[in-house]
């Protein structure tokens, strides 16, 4: 089924760019280029989030101090009060 998709300057030469090194017509990399998104959004669709990604990092490193997680709204604020006062 035909489909027209309008692109600026920018996009249309790297879209030629694209359909040159791998030696496929354009119109096949905008077919890839959506199988990828719809991939992306299926993936994500199905429940995996940004953490399912590094659950597997997480608690890995020790060191540093205990009280990292605690009045971090505190801290921040008084960051942020101490750039405004410098700035």
């Amino acid at each position: 089924m035909p489909l027209t998709v309008r692109v600026d300057i920018k996009t249309e030469r790297l879209l030629q760019r694209l359909a040159h090194k791998r030696g496929k017509t354009k119109s096949e990399v905008i077919r890839d280029a959506i199988g990828v998104l719809a991939r992306e959004v299926e993936s994500r669709e199905k429940g995996e989030r940004p953490y399912d990604k590094v659950r597997d990092l997480i608690g890995s490193v020790s060191g540093g101090p205990a009280d990292l997680s605690s009045r971090t709204g505190d801290k921040f604020r008084r960051m942020l009060a101490d750039r405004r006062r410098k700035s």
